[in-house]
């Protein structure tokens, strides 16, 4: 079993001091940050546009993992990859054509992901799997940080395993919301690729220790 991508989520961080909360992010070891975008509408917060994405990306070399929680995404697209995102994930449920996203999202040369919520089933995206880049399950109901992850989602991530070993694809499938260091049993076992990791992250006395901690978890169930 290889490293899990640690992607602290800066939804998490303190806005009036992001160079801080950047810092964090880079002395952690952790490997992209990951950009929660949120319009009051998808999801009901309001987080942030694409100029935090522009200001981060003059400030960080580390992949920025953008993810849109918004209505009507491909109106947004442009502005973001425009910005500097690496990967753009939209939310299966916020559009019908999603093909047509994905190929809008490569034609800008970004990576694209699709991204669900936890009442979606792997079934609602298996048409698309062939063209994306990464898979995002959302672990608890997007739009809060602090949630406690739902254990259930996990089993998306074993189907999508499946899925990408029968097709012989290459997609990343990424974990989001409620990875803690009590949930690193669990999550471990499922063997996502990428975790976002928010509060627990940025609430964690020594961020790059509990990186370790995260990484530790993965390494111990490999030798299991």
């Amino acid at each position: 079993m290889k490293n899990p991508i640690v992607a602290p989520s800066i939804l998490s961080a303190d806005f009036a001091d992001m160079q801080t909360g950047l810092g964090r992010i880079r002395d952690s070891g952790a490997d992209w940050i990951h950009m929660d975008v949120m319009d009051g509408h998808f999801v009901p917060p309001i987080s942030f546009g694409a100029k935090m994405v522009s200001d981060v990306r003059k400030r960080t070399a580390l992949p920025l993992d953008v993810h849109l929680m918004v209505e009507e995404p491909d109106k947004m697209i442009p502005d973001f990859a425009a910005a500097g995102a690496d990967i753009i994930t939209f939310h299966a449920e916020a559009c019908i054509h999603m093909h047509r996203t994905i190929q809008s999202i490569h034609s800008l040369g970004k990576a694209a992901g699709i991204s669900v919520v936890p009442s979606t089933p792997v079934s609602a995206i298996a048409e698309i799997l062939p063209f994306v880049d990464l898979v995002l399950v959302m672990t608890v109901n997007p739009g809060y940080g602090g949630q406690e992850l739902l254990e259930f989602c996990l089993r998306k991530v074993e189907a999508l395993q499946a899925l990408r070993d029968s097709l012989k694809l290459g997609f990343r499938i990424s974990i989001d919301g409620g990875v803690s260091e009590a949930a690193l049993s669990s999550i471990a076992e499922a063997r996502p690729d990428v975790l976002v990791i928010g509060s627990a992250f940025f609430e964690a006395e020594d961020p790059a220790t509990f990186v370790g901690t995260v990484r530790d978890a993965f390494g111990a169930r490999l030798v299991c």
